[in-house]
């Protein structure tokens, strides 16, 4: 009876501990059911938000591409007609303009602009030629102020805050022709396809290159083009057109390939955000029928005991 006793005081405090352990099961897999479904929640919200930011980018992407496509037949007659001037690379003093976006969620556009202002730079300072920086657009200078700083010397931003206007690139030109710069170079992304878009440096003609050239091969690109009234009194102007109409047509490309690269990433977002729901809704049914099969099994063994 003693030996009876002394067995039925060593198991009876055993099956508490089985209980407490079977109680904290349930909590934890309730905790775990718990926070995948916030997560499942906070998924489903953001590619609620990347629908409609893709929707957006969509809207204002016809407004950019209409305006460039009524805009660029100005910029292209201009354009031709100083590439048509014979261009030599000589070293000196050069001014990099370079066209951002204020705002991100759309690629790498602009890194792409920034890599290349970074490796122009470093190149023309390797050749020992002084270099300062003019930027359009928020992005440019918080993408190359922590290490060129000391190069800046002006920047636009907030560009997007009003309709781009040709008024708006006049003002920017006047600011770059008042530097006067030796050499210049504007770099931007130009605008092919939906899914395709070029960023490279290409070089401008500036008034101190127009002074140096040959003046035969200078006046025989020009004498295709007939001039009222004559192109030495015009030259003035007609130059600072030229820069007015390069800053327009640059940044007319660079808003379209903003708008076209954010629908994209917009667009990736969401698909995986829905990838990701469905991974979390996989998780969430398995863990919840784990757990009804452990509630079954629990229900199934006391009925049994009992």
């Amino acid at each position: 009876m003693s030996m009876f006793g002394k067995v039925i005081r060593n198991v009876a405090p055993a099956q508490p501990q089985l209980l407490t352990g079977a109680t904290q099961s349930q909590v934890r897999t309730a905790m775990s059911l718990k926070l995948v479904k916030e997560r499942m929640r906070t998924v489903a919200a953001i590619q609620k938000i990347t629908k409609a930011m893709k929707m957006v980018a969509a809207a204002k992407m016809r407004g950019d591409m209409r305006r460039m496509e009524l805009g660029m037949p100005f910029v292209h007659p201009v354009s031709a007609l100083f590439e048509r001037l014979p261009r030599e690379e000589k070293p000196g003093a050069v001014t990099i303009l370079g066209v951002t976006s204020d705002k991100g969620l759309c690629g790498g556009v602009n890194s792409a602009v920034n890599k290349q202002i970074r490796l122009l730079l470093t190149e023309e300072e390797a050749k020992g030629n002084a270099v300062k920086y003019m930027g359009l657009g928020g992005k440019g200078e918080a993408g190359l102020k922590r290490l060129f700083a000391d190069r800046f010397d002006k920047t636009f931003c907030d560009l997007a805050k009003c309709p781009w206007t040709f008024a708006s690139a006049a003002i920017i030109a006047d600011r770059l022709a008042a530097t006067n710069p030796n050499r210049l170079k504007i770099v931007h992304n130009r605008f092919q396809s939906m899914i395709a878009y070029e960023t490279e440096p290409r070089a401008m003609v500036t008034k101190t290159e127009a002074k140096e050239m040959d003046r035969a091969e200078w006046s025989k690109a020009m004498d295709v083009y007939s001039f009222e009234p004559a192109l030495y009194e015009v030259w003035d102007d007609l130059h600072e057109f030229y820069y007015g109409a390069s800053v327009f047509g640059a940044q007319l490309q660079s808003a379209v390939t903003e708008q076209s690269q954010r629908m994209a990433a917009m667009e990736n977002a969401s698909k995986n955000a829905g990838e990701m729901l469905d991974k979390l809704t996989l998780i969430y049914n398995r863990a919840r029928q784990a757990k009804i099969t452990t509630e079954l099994c629990e229900i199934i063994s006391g009925a049994s005991a009992l």
